[in-house]
């Protein structure tokens, strides 16, 4: 479990700004264009679970991400105003990376964040993310987009 103290600025009650928020769906399209994996993002203000990680489960579930082709879904989830965030591959990818590169990505981004680079965060690892589907799921002509590639916002 992560708890971000003093990174998520209080004062981001909407969070994104609409051209921060096209600005990290560009970048989910852009990583998705080179790979057949889908990569999700899930913002909320609280995490329902002690354990983000926990909460990050329970998404992945309802937001049926198991059941792509490959079993190459990837959930960026963040609780805002609990400072929690947890990053989750389903079986496919988490098998061909192995947990060490998930807890780096985390340690970047919390790098990220410490200096107040929000948007700029979730878009690398966005970008790192789909830099590692695509090399062990490259984009093939008859892949397809099966998950929205918009911000799921929570409550």
């Amino acid at each position: 479990m992560l708890n971000l103290l003093n990174i998520f600025s209080a004062k981001q009650k909407a969070f994104f700004s609409k051209e921060e928020e096209e600005r990290m769906v560009e970048a989910i399209r852009s990583a998705e264009m080179q790979t057949s994996g889908e990569i999700r993002l899930y913002v909320e203000s609280h995490c329902k679970m002690v354990n983000p990680l926990d909460r990050a489960k329970e998404l992945f579930i309802q937001l049926e991400m198991a059941k792509t082709q490959d079993r190459n879904a990837v959930l960026l989830y963040f609780a805002m105003k609990d400072r929690q965030l947890a990053i989750l591959g389903d079986e496919g990818i988490h098998a061909r990376l192995g947990q060490e590169f998930w807890n780096d990505e985390i340690k970047t981004i919390i790098a990220e964040f410490k200096q107040h680079h929000f948007v700029d965060g979730i878009c690398h690892m966005i970008e790192d993310v789909g830099n590692a589907l695509k090399l062990n799921f490259p984009y093939t002509s008859d892949d397809k987009n099966e998950l929205s590639d918009g911000i799921v916002f929570g409550k």
